[in-house]
């Protein structure tokens, strides 16, 4: 019997090591994977490659597993934001380094990763600093980039509901780059306040299928205030 869920984001996290590529999904913090971050700073995994539209808010979360100088590497697409002071004094320290990605090359070179793509060409970044060292192209008259895919060992994601087999839905814009990373990852790693049972779920409402999905962890439902502080749903 295929049964993917998971007692506790610790458990689904126990065979991370040191120097793995995890993408953790949010488009800040709308619909960051908030328990599997937490989880993964209580592993003590170091060296590690995030890869994330943003470089971490505040102090919790994102930003609290680089004030901890666990990450090597951060490869996203919005680095500074008004609280992203974490972020800064790592890099002005020289202690992290960035790969700084448009975010539409972000998501596509993820969905690329889990399509099986070998790279594509794309006129975003043509004649600038990111694209130094990349084959370009003209193409029907434009100059392309080679933008090469974005693999992960893991990818740590929030759904809203899903079944046993792993089968998701998410919450509005709570699913920004989920599916994608789903896709990209060799294990993935999702977080659902619902668990149904199987053939619940209307298919056509599926859209992250089981097969992209190796771990479900069922979560408590946490609202936030407007200042990002959880409290009691």
């Amino acid at each position: 019997m295929i049964d993917k869920i998971v007692s506790s984001p610790l458990d689904a996290l126990a065979d991370i090591r040191d120097g793995a590529t995890v993408m953790i999904g949010g488009f800040g913090t709308a619909g960051q994977p908030n328990e599997l971050i937490d989880a993964l700073i209580e592993t003590g995994a170091r060296e590690l490659v995030i890869v994330n539209n943003n470089a971490g808010n505040g102090d919790a979360g994102l930003a609290r597993l680089l004030a901890l100088k666990r990450v090597r590497k951060i490869v996203c697409s919005f680095p500074r934001q008004a609280d992203s002071h974490h972020f800064d004094a790592l890099y002005r320290a020289g202690e992290i380094e960035l790969e700084l990605v448009p975010q539409g090359n972000l998501a596509e070179r993820i969905r690329a990763a889990g399509a099986g793509i070998g790279g594509f060409f794309t006129p975003t970044g043509y004649g600038t600093a990111l694209a130094a060292g990349k084959e370009t192209r003209e193409i029907g008259g434009r100059m392309y980039v080679l933008e090469s895919p974005i693999h992960a060992d893991y990818a740590l994601i929030k759904a809203e509901t899903g079944d046993r087999w792993g089968n998701l839905t998410y919450r509005m814009t709570a699913r920004n780059f989920g599916p994608v990373m789903a896709m990209a990852a060799r294990i993935t790693i999702a977080t659902v306040h619902e668990v149904v049972e199987l053939g619940a779920l209307d298919p056509e409402t599926i859209v992250t299928p089981g097969v992209f999905v190796q771990r479900v962890v069922p979560v408590e439902r946490v609202a936030t205030t407007a200042g990002g502080f959880k409290r009691a749903a």
